[in-house]
């Protein structure tokens, strides 16, 4: 199985294939910030299944209130966030969902889990059946 996706502009396109290690939304401020929403739908990606097809991402990068450092690779010229990565995701990518290319893909695959439960906003319910973490797992 093999996912694309893109910025908003096309400039640059990802792909990877197989399937991700796991499926979560986070609710942290720092997702909410660079996702410019109240959460992030995430898709952790091993990074030998993960590639750029076309264009090259900036970065900024920071540390996270773990303490570890995370970096955001993003479109230069439309500012999508495409993916995420850092020290509490060795091996791996965040590959934000709604970059994918298939606008049902949403709709067939709930998030497995939340990250930062008890920051979520009040209106928003919990995904039946997801596991609430409080944190990072």
């Amino acid at each position: 199985m093999s996912n694309q996706g893109g910025c908003f502009c096309s400039k640059i396109r990802m792909s990877y294939s197989g399937e991700p290690n796991a499926h979560v939304l986070c609710h942290c401020l720092d997702c909410r910030k660079i996702s410019g929403s109240t959460y992030s739908n995430n898709l952790v990606v091993p990074e030998d299944n993960f590639k750029i097809v076309s264009g090259t991402p900036k970065t900024i990068s920071k540390t996270a209130d773990s303490g570890k450092t995370i970096t955001s690779h993003f479109c230069g010229d439309c500012g999508t966030t495409l993916y995420r990565s850092g020290d509490s995701f060795q091996n791996a990518v965040i590959v934000k969902a709604g970059i994918l290319d298939d606008p049902e893909w949403p709709d067939k695959n709930v998030p497995k889990g939340e990250l930062f439960a008890g920051e979520r906003v009040k209106w928003t319910a919990p995904i039946d059946g997801a596991a609430q973490m409080p944190g990072m797992p």
